[in-house]
């Protein structure tokens, strides 16, 4: 590996390729279409794009140049609900077999899951009525 700390081998422009693809079905999608859609307009696709590419580099490559906040992104958006989570792993997991090695998508996978998760469990936390016990795990 390039860079010792980095998650696992995968090079920039596959990281790049992953979200570009993925990005695009997305577009499509039925649930998860409308809610981007809502944010992010025509023209402003490729700079989306380029920034979650980062965010993915900086995670798994450990290289500088993404400084989001992407709970509080996802956090101060209303049209994001707990149940889109799975539609967009799962939506991801396709682009992931369809693009990379077996061992490579299911790296990537793993680690898309684990923050997906997190980012679900975070809104599910924080908009959940005062008077309900918090959940647990």
């Amino acid at each position: 590996m390039s860079n010792p700390l980095q998650m696992f081998e995968i090079s920039p422009e596959e990281i790049s390729d992953v979200v570009s693809r993925f990005y695009a079905r997305i577009r499509q999608h039925p649930d998860l279409g409308p809610v981007f859609a809502a944010h992010i307009d025509a023209d402003e696709w490729p700079a989306h794009e380029e920034k979650i590419a980062a965010f993915w580099r900086n995670a798994i490559l450990k290289e500088r140049g993404y400084d989001g906040q992407p709970m509080r992104v996802h956090l101060q958006t209303p049209e994001i609900q707990p149940e889109h989570f799975a539609q967009w792993l799962g939506l991801f997991d396709e682009v992931l077999q369809d693009t990379l090695s077996p061992e490579l998508a299911q790296a990537f996978s793993a680690l898309a899951h684990r923050i997906g998760n997190g980012f679900r469990y975070g809104i599910e936390q924080i908009r959940r009525p005062a008077d309900l016990p918090p959940m647990l795990g």
